[in-house]
Order: structure tokens, then sequence, then C-alpha cells
């Protein structure tokens, strides 16, 4: 049976109520600096993996006790994307990005890209800092419960065709929107579900919850 997965990684963080419904009996992984948000999340990874670039010596000793998988700092991937990898050995069918946006924007780029890259090979995965989620969009629909007044964007990674939004206060259907282009940003939810689909194209969907502290 696939398991559902919490990789922790080291970007801005916020404990939500929404959250931790989220990632309520998913398995936890950190990605190094990642362990920082274990003890707001009350949770404890069963692997820290990283090559421990961005983990103090305080950290390393609150945490010993976890297995360690050790990496070089000079290897062609991501500490994240190494954690990944390790999910989907241990039979991850659903992966939840905790603590990738935000931060160094080169890091939240990369992890946006990989979130996309990881959804294209059949991974169901998401992206949260707990005030900002992305899902992934690629040739399909996405459908979102949200709350009234909710704010989402889409994100053209490609040129979208046939673009539908509805649930929101302006909809579009069938559109096509070009890469670069504004159209997408800044939509609000109508309260209830949210349906965005595409016939073809790349894009992330990305919303801000309402934060109600957890």
């Amino acid at each position: 049976m696939a398991e559902r997965f919490a990789i922790l990684l080291a970007g801005e963080l916020t404990v939500t109520d929404r959250l931790r419904q989220q990632l309520a009996g998913a398995r936890v992984i950190a990605a190094d600096g990642g362990m920082a948000h274990a003890a707001a999340l009350g949770v404890e990874p069963e692997l820290w993996i990283g090559d421990f670039d961005s983990s103090d010596a305080d950290l390393v000793a609150r945490y010993e006790h976890v297995a360690r998988q050790t990496h070089p700092p000079a290897k062609d991937t991501t500490d994240g994307e190494l954690a990944i990898a390790e999910a989907v050995a241990r039979g991850a069918g659903e992966i939840f990005l905790v603590g990738g946006l935000g931060g160094q924007m080169d890091h939240a780029f990369a992890h946006l890209m990989l979130l996309l890259r990881s959804h294209g090979r059949g991974l169901k995965i998401m992206m949260t800092s707990g005030h900002e989620e992305a899902w992934p969009l690629i040739d399909e629909t996405v459908t979102l419960e949200l709350a009234r007044g909710t704010r989402l964007s889409v994100l053209p990674v490609s040129d979208l065709i046939g673009l539908s939004i509805a649930g929101v206060r302006w909809p579009l259907d069938a559109s096509d929107v070009a890469l670069g282009s504004t159209l997408t940003l800044s939509n609000e939810a109508s309260g209830g579900v949210v349906s965005i689909s595409l016939v073809r194209g790349m894009g992330a969907v990305l919303v801000y919850p309402p934060v109600v502290q957890g």
C-alpha cells in the first residue's frame, strides 16, 4: 500500500490547523536544516538526510538519536531531492514538501520545479509553508476545497492551452495563457470547490489559505 510522507525542508513555515490536518498520519523525513521544523510540528522524523551544512550543533545534538543518511556537500542533487527519492524508495505514493517555499529564492524555485517533475512522473505531491501552498498542474484538472475569499493564482511554467478556472471570483473558460502572463494571478475562491483544468501545458496553482494557528 502506498504511504504518505512529509518531507521537512528548510524554508519558511507557519504551523496552522490546515497544515496539521494535511500531515496527520504521515511518515516524516527531514532534509538537513528542515529538521528545525520538527519540534513546532510535534513530529519526529524516521530519517534525517543531507550534508548537514545548514544544521547547527544544537540541532544535531537534539536529534542525535534519529537515523541519518549523510551525503557530501559537493553533490549533484539537493537534500530535498535526495529526501524525495528516499521517500519513494520507502513506498511513498503521496508526498508533502513542508517548508519548501520562501527563504532562498534559488532553492524555492528549484523546489517548485522538483514538484512539477515529480508529479509528471506519477507521484501525488504538493508543497506548503502553512501560509502558502503549491499544487502541480500538468495537462489535468486540480480540485481544491477552499474557504470563501481565499487568494489563489495559477502560475504558467509554459504556455497554458485551454485553461478553465471555476469556483472563483474571476472564472476562465478554455482560455490560452502565455508563459509570463499575469492574467491568472490573484484570484479569489467563491467558497467551496475550486476546479482548475488544463488541456495542455504546465503550471502551478498557488494558494494562500487563511492562517489559523495550530
